[in-house]
């Protein structure tokens, strides 16, 4: 095949052009935003809200809402089950987080199953990258904006809640206020991804491009490049392999960036298993011809 059968034909197609936009736009806010959930250590709750928000999407779009306003409000709605299980039992952290995003990941199943629909609602939870409508284009890229604009003002203060919470709290930050906006901006994120992977495949945008990046760098401020631009790779190779091979699109969007993942955890200068390896034999060798 020439560069132009594979490069250029796709994007003869409106349905293409839409995906690409959908796709890059997705990659980049959430890989953003998962440099800090990988710092934190917010896989797990990552998972909760990107699942939980399915109900409040499907409700808003019942009663005629934006489908950020559900989701915003059944993430913090899971946000604040999760802490009340926890404060008021002896059920730990993590069994507390699966318990309530499943329940409510499964409640959004019985609403998508009984809800009547001119449009497929199961396209919320697996994706429909290729059906992106302009005018859900458009609402991807304000979300993404917004979420972008809230983490670059207040990258500072993120970065300090993410390293050292003690630390930002001693200085005045208000630490709590700082954990609910990024969970804001997570219920936001859910909304740009879900569009193009669905609700069962956000966590995975949302966590493999940080871990990534964090695999390649001990710097923070590298991780907000690297990520995104290895999200944005990804993306757009799973998206050009989906079209050429005919099989789902957000699903290989996904499989393509576990596969650089896969990559990176192995043959990583510094990280990475065989990379390390082929360091310290080099390392052994200077040492004895040194000798």
């Amino acid at each position: 095949m020439s560069f132009e059968e594979i490069f250029i034909d796709p994007l003869r197609y409106e349905f293409m052009v839409r995906a690409l936009a959908t796709t890059v736009t997705a990659a980049v806010v959430c890989a953003v935003l998962s440099c800090w959930l990988v710092l934190i250590g917010w896989s797990l709750m990552g998972d909760a809200v990107s699942h939980a928000v399915l109900p409040g999407v499907v409700l808003a779009y019942i009663v005629g809402l934006p489908f950020a306003v559900g989701a915003i409000v059944f993430g913090f709605l899971a946000v604040g089950l999760i802490g009340v299980v926890r404060a008021t039992s002896r059920i730990k952290e993590d069994a507390a987080i699966g318990i309530v995003f499943t329940t409510l990941f499964a409640f959004g199943l019985v609403l998508v199953s009984v809800t009547p629909s001119q449009t497929d609602l199961n396209h919320i939870v697996f994706g429909n990258l290729l059906g992106v409508s302009r005018s859900e284009l458009v609402q991807i890229v304000v979300l993404a904006a917004l979420t972008l604009t809230a983490l670059v003002l207040k990258r500072r203060d993120f970065t300090l809640y993410a390293f050292d919470p003690v630390h930002a709290h001693a200085i005045g930050l208000n630490t709590r206020w700082l954990g609910i906006a990024l969970l804001g901006l997570l219920a936001l994120t859910s909304v740009v991804a879900l569009q193009a992977v669905g609700v069962v495949l956000v966590v995975a945008m949302l966590i493999i491009p940080g871990a990534t990046a964090y695999l390649l760098t001990d710097r923070f401020q590298r991780m907000l490049v690297i990520a995104p631009a290895v999200s944005v790779t990804a993306a757009v190779t799973g998206l050009y392999l989906s079209y050429h091979l005919d099989t789902a699109s957000g699903a290989m969007v996904v499989v393509v960036q576990g596969l650089t993942f896969t990559a990176v955890y192995l043959f990583a200068p510094r990280q990475g298993v065989i990379g390390r390896r082929i360091a310290a034999v080099r390392r052994r060798r200077a040492t004895a011809s040194a000798v």
